[in-house]
């Protein structure tokens, strides 16, 4: 029990992700098939009825994973409503919360059974009834239903928003689909054409209600920058830009192929790829923002300009780490251990699972900036050295991977003091710390990158397959990073860090979505894309290489 409060913070974003991913990709697929592709089927004989089954096939599964998603997100909730306050767990269930969580999965249970059969016009409703459904059991606990003034005009807008974000994100995989298992030009621009009509209305309807919301919950420009609910909402803003520009590239493709059916579908295909990768990571940043109160609220602890430019101010890296017995948690361990008797037992002044943050001094910082100051190095090393492979001047740089296994073992044993394998906390007892948990991961994905993509580039794996591993990756782990947060007692200090961190997460998703496109596009795009995720990566090791806490 106490692991899982420790680490619900974290989870608790994550899961809240995946369940917006999978109401959006349900949803999505309600409108898809009911409005773009179920009114022209008839047209395009076995093609439309192709396209229809396989849809149906995933709009099943999307409503299976939400209603199981939704679920467990539900009885953790509940379980840890129950442990913080007191109460019995069937009690905790009666909350507001878990009612309207347990319909939303009912909902999406009952959409899988619907899904299974023909997609008659009975069934069309049906499921458009049940995603209004899931779309009203989540407004119900959004930030608009909690707000007293504006309350009607919020719930309206944050039901527009989440609407149109499920229609167009959720949407992309369906139209994946026809791209993917039919190689009909007429099916490909007639589809293409109404599904890009669609997103016209959907991005339209999600900017007017987003403008609406952001005027409501920010209320100023000082907290757009000031806050960490102001400053996920701007990079919501950012990504968003990065959609739309795939979106036009591809309605202008599109466009081409309603008058010339032979005009190739590649690009279209590997730019809604890339689509489906933004998109889900906008999910999982609104997500981080579900976790976060509303800018209006928070009047104090804002962060100011002069705040983020000190800040952000460039100066020399740390190149050396402090002792670790000049931290403030071996300091602290070391007075318990002199104000101990002879042979009488010694408690450690750190144990994840008591609630208790631990302490932070000048030592802790210059640490945690040391950590991240060589891994920038090292970061802008394997950067520096893919551009140069990329020239193919230099057949020895390709080799580079290996030192995202370097990167790894240094994150491994520095990253977090005072647990295992440098700290007297073990490494199980440390995976009670929702910020080691986090580490661990991306050291995880670390050896992935390195192990996957040294393999691919020496000509160890030879499957076109094993390459996309890389782009995977480091767009997960890019998404992962804008749900990553640090246990500080200080919410300045929290959100200053958080402004360095997301940058970071942009940067590495433009370097994931650049190296997916050189491998997965034609020429001259494949080119252009070749040339740009090696200095993404560059850039993320520059701003690692300068990044401060102090």
């Amino acid at each position: 029990m106490a692991l899982l409060l420790d680490i619900f913070g974290f989870l608790s974003v994550v899961l809240r992700g995946l369940v917006l991913t999978t109401q959006s990709l349900m949803i999505g697929g309600v409108v898809f098939l009911g409005l773009i592709v179920g009114p022209v089927a008839g047209k395009l004989g076995a093609v439309g009825t192709a396209a229809l089954a396989r849809g149906r096939r995933l709009l099943f599964w999307s409503a299976l994973t939400l209603a199981c998603a939704e679920l467990v997100f539900v009885v953790l909730e509940c379980v840890v409503l129950a442990a913080t306050v007191d109460i019995p767990l069937g009690l905790a269930f009666g909350a507001a919360f878990a009612r309207f969580g347990l319909i939303a999965a009912a909902a999406a249970a009952a959409a899988t059974f619907v899904a299974r059969g023909e997609l008659t016009r009975t069934r069309v409703y049906i499921l458009f009834a049940l995603a209004l459904a899931v779309l009203a059991a989540q407004l119900a606990t959004s930030h608009a239903a909690a707000q007293v003034d504006s309350r009607a005009a919020l719930l309206v807008a944050d039901f527009l928003h989440m609407g149109a974000a499920a229609a167009w994100v959720g949407g992309i995989p369906y139209f994946l689909l026809v791209l993917y298992r039919t190689h009909d030009g007429r099916a490909h621009g007639l589809v293409g054409r109404r599904f890009s009509l669609l997103l016209v209305w959907t991005v339209a309807v999600l900017v007017a209600a987003g403008l609406v919301m952001a005027v409501d919950y920010i209320g100023s420009i000082e907290a757009v920058y000031g806050t960490a609910y102001g400053v996920m909402v701007a990079t919501k803003v950012v990504l968003l830009i990065g959609l739309l520009f795939f979106g036009a590239m591809n309605n202008r493709i599109i466009e081409r192929m309603t008058r010339d059916p032979g005009v190739p579908v590649l690009r279209v295909r590997r730019f809604a790829e890339v689509e489906v990768a933004i998109g889900f990571t906008v999910l999982f940043a609104a997500a981080s923002l579900t976790s976060q109160p509303p800018a209006v609220d928070l009047l104090t602890d804002r962060a100011s300009v002069a705040d983020i430019a000190e800040r952000l101010a460039p100066r020399l890296p740390h190149i050396t780490s402090p002792d670790r017995d000049q931290l403030a948690l071996s300091e602290l361990q070391a007075r318990i251990n002199a104000a101990a008797a002879t042979n009488a037992p010694r408690p450690q002044a750190y144990v994840p699972g008591e609630g208790m943050l631990p302490p932070r001094n000048a030592a802790d910082i210059a640490w945690s900036e040391y950590n991240h100051n060589l891994a920038g190095l090292l970061v802008l090393a394997i950067g520096l050295l893919a551009l140069i492979d990329r020239t193919g001047k230099a057949p020895w740089a390709r080799n580079w991977p290996l030192l995202f296994l370097l990167l790894g073992g240094f994150l491994w044993i520095k990253a977090d003091p005072e647990v295992w394998p440098l700290g007297d906390v073990g490494f199980w007892a440390s995976l009670r710390d929702p910020e080691v948990v986090q580490h661990r991961l991306f050291v995880l994905l670390l050896a992935g990158f390195a192990i996957f993509e040294w393999r691919v580039r020496t000509g160890r794996i030879r499957s076109p397959r094993a390459a996309l591993v890389f782009p995977l990756i480091t767009a997960l782990g890019a998404a992962l990073l804008l749900t990553h947060s640090h246990a500080l007692s200080n919410v300045k200090e929290q959100l200053l860090m958080e402004i360095s961190h997301v940058p970071v997460a942009l940067a590495g998703m433009t370097a994931g979505a650049a190296r997916w496109l050189e491998l997965r596009l034609d020429a001259p795009g494949s080119r252009i894309a070749g040339w740009v995720w090696p200095p993404a990566f560059m850039l993320v090791g520059v701003m690692l290489l300068f990044y401060r806490e102090a």
